[in-house]
């Protein structure tokens, strides 16, 4: 961090910042403390940015200070906010811990989003009313290719406006999003070009698809996709709200060129546990996603990055790590959370408390609580990130086992909250009650009383480093909680455990062996085994569908032993010895049982030597089989090969 200068500033006084406890913590030079850098005193927030390297302690008027740069014809600062979530406090204890963890947060270098690049001609399909679509239309119809599409009979008045299109027709359908949607039309009919009075109409067809970039929905009806907000390029205004129709058309014709795509999410098939030889097993990520983006594909899933909003859910609730968010990735919010602790811990022996939300509502209802209410606790750390519902219990339990006395989850009205509960709940069943929360203020006055607290649990005595990837980290992470050899329960659904297998029902088929995705369950090529690996088993519930027997129960738990770690055996019994050579081969109990069901009771069963080849290995009975009287590779001689002289002794005869 050499180079870099902390630009501080009290806000005229109305917070106190100690300049020499930042530098200590953060290794970042520190200016002096300024008392309205804004205005009288910018000359000096002028000099910091000419010089390069400044980081200004002000996010509100970060406006000011751009512009400023941009006079300067300088680099732009870099930005920190200490004033709305550390300075501006009814807590009489030191911020200087958090202001430090705040900095050295806001330096780490963000790892880059990758990206696809979506191309829009400016196709926008207009739904609605005649009075309402038309009147969008002729506003848009300069700036993109409009169709309108009105409901079969509908008056489109003199229908002589040539500047856009007109269709009639049902809408049945629509997937796709920005860029490449595709629809379906019922009954769809044309305007038949030219001729005189009012247009003409073509035939309905019965059915017809299109597709096109935009789609401007003002009917007032259903949305045409589940969380409708979420999918972009699907502009849905109310009809009956001038206001919002006119948002509506103006974002629409700025949807024209080429757009950047987030790709918030990476998928590694292989190590996917939806489903083994059409066994459904895990289908957390199908459940919760809210676009439907994910979709089964085989034995796995597949992504459709185009249609993804980056909720994130799916990568928290993934036990194989097959799904992981990757905007940023799970590392970088690892890396965060260390750092956060990390640096407090340099200014304080006290624990603090993580307070996690997103850019929009959580950071405004903090902004609002500092300006006009008591603030947040001097021990309270806000952490921004990108997607709330992706973070997760092993998020949350890095936060714990990395020095965090709590972590609360400050949800907004549109966070996907479906997953983030269970999350939760598992969190807590790991480190213990109390540890892990989620709130929903609906304001400030809200958000003050749930964590301006007397009581705070104590935090973990000798704090890990989160490396790893979720399933380490989290394992990490509660033998650090919990202690060596704590085996947890936990509830239903939860991504870790073990399980019971009935061995008075398992015959060793070993069906469950070739159909687990994790290798969490292996045979002994060498002696009739079931081996199990706790750590591995994701709890799919595969096995447990494919079990012809119904002998495997799975038991959601989280066992911290080292026995966890590698293959036990959970069922084994005496191989059988072929009758012939010894040789071991399958399962005595199993052989003996077949040889029981069959003796005398089949036909092909009936004498004694057709019994003795079950009780065989396979060469064995091959070779039986071979040199038994009935013999099904016996054949009569082999026909004479026939040669030229035959050909032509036939023909002499003739």
């Amino acid at each position: 961090m050499t180079g870099r200068k902390l630009i501080l500033c009290d806000c005229l006084g109305s917070q106190t910042v100690d300049p020499g406890k930042l530098e200590e913590a953060t290794g970042i030079a520190c200016s002096r403390v300024h008392t309205a850098l804004c205005m009288e005193q910018s000359a000096a927030a002028a000099k910091a940015i000419e010089e390069g390297g400044a980081i200004i302690a002000c996010q509100q008027e970060r406006h000011f200070f751009e512009e400023l740069a941009g006079d300067l014809d300088a680099g732009m600062p870099e930005f920190v906010d200490l004033r709305d979530r550390a300075g501006w406090s009814q807590d009489d204890r030191s911020n200087a811990p958090k202001m430090a963890a705040l900095v050295v947060d806001a330096m780490l270098e963000p790892p880059a989003t990758k990206v696809r690049d979506v191309e829009s001609a400016g196709l926008c399909l207009i739904l609605g009313d005649a009075e309402v679509a038309l009147s969008a239309a002729r506003q848009l119809f300069d700036m993109l290719n409009v169709t309108v599409l009105l409901e079969p009979g509908a008056d489109a008045g003199d229908g002589d406006d040539r500047r856009f299109d007109v269709v009639h027709g049902r809408l049945a359908g629509a997937s796709g999003a920005f860029g490449s949607f595709e629809v379906h039309i019922e009954a769809l009919q044309e305007r038949v070009r030219g001729g005189r009075g009012a247009p003409q109409l073509t035939e309905p067809r019965a059915r017809a698809k299109s597709t096109c970039d935009i789609i401007l929905d003002l009917s007032g009806g259903q949305p045409l996709f589940s969380a409708h907000e979420k999918r972009e390029g699907y502009l849905r205004a109310d009809p009956k709200s001038a206001e919002a129709r006119i948002a509506a058309i103006i974002e629409a014709s700025q949807l024209v060129g080429t757009f950047e795509k987030p790709l918030y999410v990476r998928l590694d098939p292989q190590l996917c546990a939806h489903s083994r030889a059409q066994k459904t097993g895990c289908t957390r990520c199908l459940d919760l996603c809210p676009t439907g983006a994910i979709t089964p594909n085989g034995d796995h899933v597949e992504v459709d990055a185009m249609v993804c909003a980056g909720c994130g859910a799916c990568s928290a609730v993934c036990p194989s790590g097959a799904i992981s968010y990757d905007a940023p990735p799970v590392g970088a919010v690892f890396k965060r959370i260390e750092v956060l602790a990390g640096t407090w811990r340099k200014l304080s022996e006290d624990a603090p408390r993580l307070l996690v939300h997103d850019a929009g509502f959580g950071a405004e209802v903090i902004r609002l609580s500092a300006r006009y209410g008591k603030g947040l606790p001097a021990d309270v750390i806000p952490m921004e990130v990108s997607s709330l519902a992706a973070f997760g219990n092993a998020e949350m339990l890095a936060a714990l086992a990395s020095g965090f006395a709590t972590v609360t989850t400050l949800v907004s009205p549109t966070t996907e909250k479906d997953g983030l509960g269970f999350e939760v709940e598992l969190a807590n069943a790991i480190a213990g009650e109390g540890k892990a929360f989620l709130i929903e203020p609906g304001e400030p006055d809200a958000l003050e009383e749930a964590i301006w607290v007397e009581e705070v649990p104590d935090a973990v005595a000798e704090p890990i480093l989160p490396l790893g990837s979720r399933r380490q980290v989290t394992r990490l992470s509660a033998k650090a909680l919990n202690g060596e050899d704590a085996v947890i329960a936990l509830p239903e659904r939860a991504p870790y455990g073990s399980l019971n297998v009935d061995t008075d029902a398992c015959t060793l088929c070993l069906s469950c062996v070739s159909l687990c995705p994790s290798g969490a369950l292996a045979d002994n090529p060498d002696m009739p085994q079931l081996r199990f690996q706790e750590d591995a088993c994701l709890q799919c519930g595969i096995c447990a569908h494919a079990c012809p027997e119904n002998a495997i129960a799975l038991v959601p738990q989280l066992n911290l032993a080292g026995e966890a770690l590698s293959h036990r055996v959970v069922h084994e019994e005496e191989p059988f010895a072929c009758i012939e050579c010894g040789a071991p081969f399958g399962v005595r109990s199993t052989v003996m049982r077949i040889t029981e069901k069959l003796a005398g009771k089949h036909s092909m069963f009936a004498s004694q030597d057709a019994i003795r080849m079950i009780q065989m290995c396979d060469d064995c009975r091959v070779n039986a089989a071979y040199h038994s009287e009935n013999n099904p590779f016996a054949a009569g001689e082999r026909p004479r090969v026939r040669t030229t002289e035959d050909y032509q002794s036939k023909r002499k005869d003739h």
